[in-house]
């Protein structure tokens, strides 16, 4: 399964490499791609400012459709209001399922349930697309 995703200073693009799932990293030059298969999305928390391109990007022709949920990363530190709120402001905003946050670049069990989130959801699209 693609993962989309955005990193500012590198954490997010660490774990989303952990994952050994094709990648496309959204910038500044490519926030208005289109794609045309399933993704999930994966984002860092940062001000609106900063991860506006990943709405950007879920708004360019019909990438929301392709969305299958969001994953956060975050900083416990700045409390539990705001951990993770840019993945659950994605989620509300899109209507798109919050499946699992991290903290700076994930843990080996953060990395193990993600896996486990996108192997669930390739086969739930591979059982649909049979009947």
């Amino acid at each position: 399964m693609l993962i989309v995703y955005m990193s500012v200073v590198g954490n997010t693009r660490k774990f989303v490499h952990k994952l050994e799932q094709p990648l496309l990293e959204i910038t500044t030059e490519n926030c208005f791609t289109e794609v045309d298969e399933p993704y999930l999305m994966v984002v860092p928390t940062y001000d609106i400012y900063t991860t506006d391109i990943m709405n950007d990007f879920i708004e360019t022709g019909e990438n929301q459709s392709y969305c299958r949920g969001v994953i956060g990363g975050g900083n416990w530190n700045f409390g539990k209001d705001l951990f993770c709120y840019t993945a659950q402001d994605i989620a509300l905003d899109y209507d798109v399922p919050l499946l699992h946050c991290f903290e700076f670049m994930g843990s080996k069990n953060d990395v193990k349930k993600v896996k486990e989130i996108v192997e669930a959801i390739e086969n739930t699209n591979s059982i649909q697309s049979t009947h």
